[in-house]
């Protein structure tokens, strides 16, 4: 990003940008490729220095109060992206909590269970769904049958309960399958799906279904 043609036109003095354009330009430093390749400290490092540089030597050979304005509006947009990045790790790791199969602070399995039931009794079979997967998970985890990892994926498992339950690895993958859907919001579950998942509960803690 060398110097700041957008905010320093040749010939004329530096312009501050509206919030909008502040916006445009932090929005397109995202975009670059290098974000997604390195360290995000290290890339916000790396924005301040060629700001930095860039404005400095823009507002080289101009008037003092050009070049205080060169450098408060560099500041200005680094501190509004250290401001966006921070909130973008923040929020994605809220996320990441909030759509694990096994958060950290989840209940226990016969609470979620219950709160399974009775989504499915009210008709909201999304959530019947959400908590009823939730529920398999942790009962599998109080059994000793499955580690403790929050943050696991539906799909990671539904890959470790099939090592145990290697007879019903397809009801297990239909069912993460269905978490993953009904979770992300791509289609609402039917009574039919919200129904099939918990019995599969069952018969896996009622060892029907017979494990190794």
């Amino acid at each position: 990003m060398p110097g700041l043609p957008l905010l320093l036109p040749p010939g004329g003095p530096p312009l501050e940008p509206s919030g909008a354009e502040g916006r445009r330009l932090l929005r397109e430093e995202l975009l670059h490729g290098e974000y997604h390749r390195t360290d995000l400290w290290s890339r916000l490092l790396d924005l301040v220095a060629r700001l930095f540089r860039g404005g400095v030597h823009a507002a080289s050979g101009s008037s003092l109060v050009t070049a205080l304005v060169t450098i408060v509006v560099v500041v200005l947009l680094v501190v509004g992206l250290a401001l966006l990045l921070s909130q973008v790790r923040r929020d994605r790791r809220r996320r990441r909590q909030d759509e694990s199969v096994l958060p950290a602070d989840r209940p226990a399995a016969a609470v979620l269970r219950r709160r399974a039931d009775h989504a499915l009794a009210a008709g909201d079979f999304s959530a019947a769904v959400v908590d009823g997967y939730r529920a398999l998970a942790a009962r599998q985890v109080e059994r000793g049958r499955l580690d403790d990892r929050p943050g696991a994926t539906a799909h990671e498992i539904a890959a470790a309960l099939a090592t145990a339950y290697d007879g019903q690895r397809s009801r297990i993958a239909a069912a993460a399958d269905l978490f993953d859907v009904t979770l992300y919001g791509e289609r609402p579950a039917t009574e039919a799906q919200a129904r099939g998942l918990l019995e599969l509960d069952d018969d896996l803690a009622h060892d029907r279904v017979g494990a190794r």
